[in-house]
């Protein structure tokens, strides 16, 4: 029996939508022979074997997951450049590298949390993590300033046109596109700068619990992979 023709176009769409009773009744993939794919908790796998695709590891995507200090100093001066809000994203960039902060901890940062007098930031860490005041340098004060005389009246460090905290999401991908401006050939995500943050400070020879105390850390065991990894350590353990 040959099925009847379905109209591709429909005649008629009701309040911007398309008819249901006008939609075509077969996709493209039953026009080629194939099953169509099946959406399952937004992964699509396939009808016939029901596998959803797998996702890549990290060291396929990326060579490492934290990055250089010189490499966050190429990101900040990559956001200065893009649109009205470079202050911002470079102040972003500099406090999560500084201070070691998850993308939440950083979306979320208030003005009553930064004392411009004393030179300090208290930091409040998600995650049942140990919160603690950390001092602030100069460029750092100097780049707060700025983003304060900038924005919009509102309690939140980083904001939006309408005085909201940047989202979580919306910081991500700003980061990825001032990555793939930089040049980097690798995708840049948010907590590379908070593992920036522990290479740096196990690499200057700073011990374990004084990296465990910043970043916040409940458990030391999440802290010893920095010091692990850290050349600083070996020093000295030859003589020439």
């Amino acid at each position: 029996m040959t099925r009847p023709a379905t109209p591709t176009v429909p005649r008629m769409p009701i309040n911007g939508t398309v008819d249901p009773t006008d939609a075509p009744a077969c996709g493209a993939a039953d026009i080629a022979g194939d099953p169509a794919p099946i959406t399952v908790n937004g992964t699509v796998k396939n009808a016939a074997s029901g596998t959803p695709p797998k996702r890549r590891k990290n060291a396929e995507l990326r060579p490492r997951e934290y990055l250089t200090e010189a490499e966050v100093g190429q990101l900040q001066k990559e956001a200065r450049k893009r649109g009205r809000y470079g202050v911002r994203d470079a102040a972003m960039i500099l406090l999560a590298y500084r201070h070691g902060l998850r993308v939440s901890e950083l979306c979320t940062l208030r003005w009553e949390q930064v004392d411009f007098d004393d030179a300090r930031i208290d930091v409040k860490r998600n995650k049942n993590g140990n919160s603690s005041p950390h001092p602030l340098c100069g460029d750092e004060l100097r780049l707060l300033r700025q983003v304060k005389r900038a924005s919009v009246v509102s309690a939140y460090v980083f904001c939006s046109e309408r005085g909201g905290p940047l989202s979580v999401a919306g910081f991500s991908k700003l980061l990825a596109r001032i990555g793939r401006a930089a040049g980097f050939g690798f995708g840049i995500h948010p907590h590379m700068l908070r593992h920036a943050c522990g290479y740096k400070l196990a690499n200057d020879g700073r011990d374990t619990r004084t990296i465990q105390d910043y970043l916040g850390h409940k458990n030391i065991q999440h802290t010893v992979r920095y010091t692990q990894l850290s050349a600083a350590r070996f020093t000295g353990l030859w003589k020439e």
